[in-house]
């Protein structure tokens, strides 16, 4: 027992090490580019003010000449991590600042070495190695051996941020979804069981819709599904109300233009038009017809759901809408930002729900 105790141990230890917050970020991305680059330009423009009192046309030649100097060395230093880049998979900051400062200076040292043989090529200089070739290499080793560590902190740093923050986001959106509490669970478990006797072809039916239904509410919230899977888990779950309902729903699609490729958050029409028959359809005697209408307006996808007002409103059927909204309006914007709008108005005895975002593809 002991023994694979400690076993345990040792493997959340190594889980631990290979995923704790000193792992290096993707050092092959566009972002660790740009940044090389101008902080390359960077030190150039800082390596001149050194050397330089006034501006005048030698400064802009010697500016020019070490930026590209500069530059170069920048550029191997990017060729190289991005050719490497899945060797620094997993690898601790440590060991991967040590590894990319000795790259960076056998980088270094090798642009130095191609600059000098260029400039005497071209007979800029006497000799291979001019007087002041040993100073302009040290000088070199030594800003990239400064220059290292702290762009790897910096790297670091953000993308440890960017990590917690998606992290929080999923969670957020999980906890989102989780709350969405069907409010037809029990009644339409109920008329199930009332029609296994009477009806067992329709009440096996009806379990299998039910079983899709849930199995998406327990899917990744974070993912966005085709807008023709989320209609037809918006007709399954139609099926199993109207087990429960009959004749009192009623209910009208009417789709213009829309694309089949566009995708939209996991359980956006569902809970629509579950809102719809606890607010509207069943407080009314008679029921009610729900219209649901999807059409598209430039890139833009527009998602309405219409249902009748109550007769007499309750407080409970009040709060519950406003909850069930406010829940879809965050998930909408953990999605899409200041993109996607949700409105809710009431208008000549109906409730509107209507929801705009951006018609995005997978």
């Amino acid at each position: 027992m002991s023994t694979s105790r400690r076993a345990s141990a040792n493997d959340t230890t190594a889980v631990t090490q290979q995923t704790g917050p000193s792992v290096l970020p993707d050092l092959g991305t566009g972002r660790v580019a740009l940044s090389i680059i101008i902080v390359a330009q960077v030190i150039a423009i800082l390596i001149i003010a050194g050397y330089e009192s006034r501006l005048d046309l030698n400064t802009v030649y010697d500016l020019l000449l070490v930026s590209a100097y500069v530059q170069a060395i920048a550029l191997g230093v990017l060729l190289m991590l991005k050719l490497l880049a899945p060797q620094f998979e997993g690898m601790r900051l440590g060991k991967g600042t040590v590894i990319v400062a000795l790259l960076v200076m056998a980088v270094t040292v090798a642009v130095t070495e191609a600059a000098l043989f260029g400039l005497h090529y071209f007979g800029v200089t006497d000799s291979f190695w001019p007087q002041w070739h040993l100073s302009l290499l040290v000088r070199a080793l030594l800003i990239s051996a400064l220059v290292v560590p702290l762009m790897l902190r910096y790297f670091s740093v953000h993308h440890h941020a960017r990590l917690e923050a998606e992290s929080k986001q999923a969670a957020n959106l999980q906890a989102l979804q989780s709350r969405i509490r069907p409010h037809f669970l029990f009644n339409s478990m109920n008329a199930v069981a009332s029609m296994l006797r009477s009806d067992p072809e329709n009440a096996e039916k009806a379990l299998h819709d039910l079983a899709d239904v849930f199995r998406v509410l327990l899917a990744d919230a974070r993912k966005l599904v085709p807008i023709t899977a989320e209609t037809e888990l918006a007709r399954q779950y139609l099926e199993v109300e109207k087990l429960r309902l009959g004749d009192r729903l009623q209910i009208r699609w009417l789709t213009s233009n829309v694309p089949r490729h566009a995708m939209i958050p996991s359980l956006t029409l569902q809970p629509l038009i579950e809102n719809a028959i606890y607010h509207g359809i069943e407080p009314r005697f008679g029921g009610g017809l729900i219209k649901v209408e999807m059409w598209r307006e430039a890139q833009m996808l527009n998602i309405m759901v219409t249902n009748p007002l109550p007769e007499v409103p309750t407080k409970a059927h009040n709060k519950g809408n406003k909850i069930a909204m406010d829940n879809l309006r965050q998930r909408l914007e953990s999605h899409f930002g200041q993109q996607a709008n949700l409105q809710a108005f009431e208008q000549f005895g109906n409730y509107h729900a209507k929801i705009k975002i951006p018609i995005v593809k997978d």
